[in-house]
């Protein structure tokens, strides 16, 4: 199996999708936000002195999925239809992220997802720390991917 994003010299190189048709592609991604179960209590409860945590993140991830050709140095600027991020708790000490990008377009969304759910975990963690320094970001996976020539994958 070859890669595509190195051409037959090793070199980087954007994949080129201009002969790909275009369909449907939907991706969806999660990632997790381990913390002491008082920080989880204040998030949900919206007692954070610098606003509602979950709102923030739900933006930062939608942001995030637009910029996504910005991050990552080979991905195409995509025009995404669709991106939803969801936020929950999970447990005495989690909070569940999942990040949804759906397009009709020539190349799928996966990054987009995964950035999606990266950035709205970095938010809680970057507006949390003062209160707990030992949140984990983990569990960051692709979940499932709809669309396009490799089909529909899950995890």
């Amino acid at each position: 199996m070859s890669l595509t994003h190195l051409d037959e010299k090793g070199a980087a190189r954007m994949v080129d999708v201009s002969e790909k048709s275009s369909t449907v592609r939907v991706a969806v991604a999660e990632a997790k936000v381990k913390m002491l179960p008082q920080t989880l209590d204040m998030i949900v409860e919206g007692k954070h002195a610098k606003g509602d945590v979950l709102a923030v993140a739900r933006i930062a991830g939608i942001q995030a999925a637009k910029k996504t050709s910005d991050l990552i140095p080979l991905c195409h600027p995509l025009m995404l239809s669709s991106v939803k991020v969801e936020l929950e708790a999970d447990g005495l000490e989690h909070i569940k992220i999942t990040a949804t990008c759906k397009l009709t377009g020539q190349t799928g969304v996966e990054m987009e997802a995964l950035t999606a759910a990266s950035v709205a975990a970095l938010t809680i963690y970057d507006m949390c720390k003062a209160v707990d320094k030992g949140m984990i970001i983990e569990q960051i996976r692709l979940l499932q991917k709809t669309g396009g020539k490799s089909g529909d994958w899950q995890a």
